[in-house]
């Protein structure tokens, strides 16, 4: 009987508001997430660049060159997979969205400012 209590006031008792684990504390804006991304990324490390672009896109969902560079991130570590990959389809729709963010959208590769 005593333990039923304890745990019925466990479950009742308010539980610590922790931060969600996908999101980092940072102070970082978008635009230093993409230049890290892009740093990353020209040192062939696909793992930290894509992190990078997920922390630029959100930060600013609405930057075409975060989902962008993301996609092609993606698109980068599931290349060596079929033509159909899971990977290669979820690059696709991130050039879709970074497309319809900025229809004339270019990459720039090394100076670019976000």
């Amino acid at each position: 009987m005593m333990i039923s209590t304890m745990l019925l006031a466990a479950f009742l008792s308010p539980a610590p508001q922790d931060p969600p684990a996908t999101a980092a504390p940072s102070s970082a804006s978008a635009s230093d997430e993409i230049q890290a991304g892009l740093k990353a990324f020209a040192k062939r490390r696909f793992p930290a660049a894509r992190a990078a672009f997920e922390r630029a896109v959100a930060t600013d969902p609405n930057s075409a060159a975060a989902h962008y560079y993301l996609g092609y991130t993606i698109y980068k570590i599931a290349e060596p997979k079929r033509h159909d990959s899971p990977g290669k389809k979820e690059a696709a729709a991130e050039f879709a969205k970074a497309y319809e963010l900025d229809p004339n959208f270019k990459p720039v590769w090394g100076s670019h400012r976000g």
